[in-house]
């Protein structure tokens, strides 16, 4: 990523105009920080108070406490932690172009940058294991998503990120070989993350393409087995279907709305962080190159991904918007709420 612009500009802001060696600012338009502020603020309110109904939702409600649950709620804890502990520094920087809170909590900051995002992925991973099971081995889907089993995936999507993380950002693994850059780029002030060409590739598919094709992979698989269960509705004996018609058509359309779900969960994921992440493969073998605010559209881009998981649960979770009016309307603090049925009768 390319350090802010040290150019021969008339008039050069600095971060800290008292400190020798500070990084230069960037001066944009009264208009362009305002409409920056009211994007990326709204962005981190509606990523935190998104995620916060679905934590509170699930752990609140008797009724939502299902190992696939406790699954969304660990992703919702993930992406409400980025809103509140990662987002606004990143809008600070991402604007000012300047790093005002000191050289540890900006590897502090790095580390839970990565470790956050990566969580994240990884938890939408192993959700779109879940629904494998549940729409292609409907039958066994009880005996093999078992809590010990969501423990297991919970464990990995933390524990992996977490070491990855710390272990990338305080060894400077990820800088071995672009030491020339990185000095000539210091100054005080700035808070980025470089990437050789060895760690851009590695920390990508770490994070974002083996995870990536795993829930590409597994999406495709239900698609096709979802279209087959369509074609098989309609010809089975005629005996059979008198009977059983309503109930196939019942289940076909829950696998058409589980596959129709995941389509959007993988589309927007992928979306939201591929050019990220193939920004961050090919920065270094182009010299680092990459216009700051490029790096940081795209960036931002990816932490959208996380405002965006709890209003895909708000569109085709009907739980989830009756959760949602018993929090707004205060009922959750009535007695008994938590036994509250948030699924229709006949369910």
């Amino acid at each position: 990523m390319n350090s802010p612009d040290i150019g021969n500009t008339q008039e050069v802001q600095f971060c800290f105009a008292l400190v020798n060696n500070s990084c230069p600012r960037n001066v944009r338009s009264v208009l362009s920080v305002c409409a920056m502020y009211v994007v990326m603020i709204g962005a981190i309110v509606m990523t935190m108070l998104g995620n916060l109904v679905v934590i509170i939702s699930i752990a609140h409600f008797k009724q939502l406490h299902s190992p696939t649950n406790f699954l969304i709620l660990s992703m919702a804890t993930t992406d409400f932690l980025l809103s509140c502990v990662v987002m606004p520094f990143s809008m600070i920087r991402s604007i000012e172009s300047c790093w005002y809170f000191g050289d540890l909590f900006c590897k502090v900051h790095s580390c839970c940058d990565i470790m956050l995002c990566t969580t994240s992925i990884f938890h939408l991973c192993f959700i779109s294991v879940d629904r494998y099971y549940a729409v292609c081995d409907p039958l066994h889907y009880v005996t093999k998503i078992t809590i010990p089993v969501i423990e297991v995936f919970l464990f990995i999507s933390w524990s992996i990120p977490i070491f990855f993380a710390l272990g990338l950002v305080f060894s400077e693994l990820n800088i071995i070989g672009a030491e020339d850059f990185v000095a000539a780029i210091d100054c005080t002030g700035l808070c980025v993350l470089i990437f050789n060409k060895l760690w851009g590739v590695l920390a990508s598919f770490i994070a974002f393409f083996l995870p990536g094709t795993v829930m590409m992979g597994i999406y495709i698989y239900i698609f096709t087995v979802a279209q087959k269960h369509a074609k098989q509705i309609g010809t089975g004996p005629l005996m059979k279907q008198v009977r059983s018609e309503s109930k196939m058509k019942a289940a076909s359309k829950k696998e058409s709305k589980a596959t129709k779900t995941l389509g959007i969960v993988v589309g927007v994921f992928v979306l939201c962080w591929l050019p990220f992440f193939v920004l961050t493969i090919t920065d270094p073998f182009i010299n680092f190159t990459t216009p700051e605010d490029l790096y940081n559209v795209f960036l931002w881009l990816g932490y959208f991904n996380s405002t965006f998981n709890p209003i895909i649960y708000g569109m085709f979770y009907p739980w989830f918007r009756r959760a949602l009016r018993v929090i707004v309307s205060g009922r959750v603090f009535c007695p008994d709420s938590s036994t509250l049925s948030l699924f229709p009768a006949h369910a």
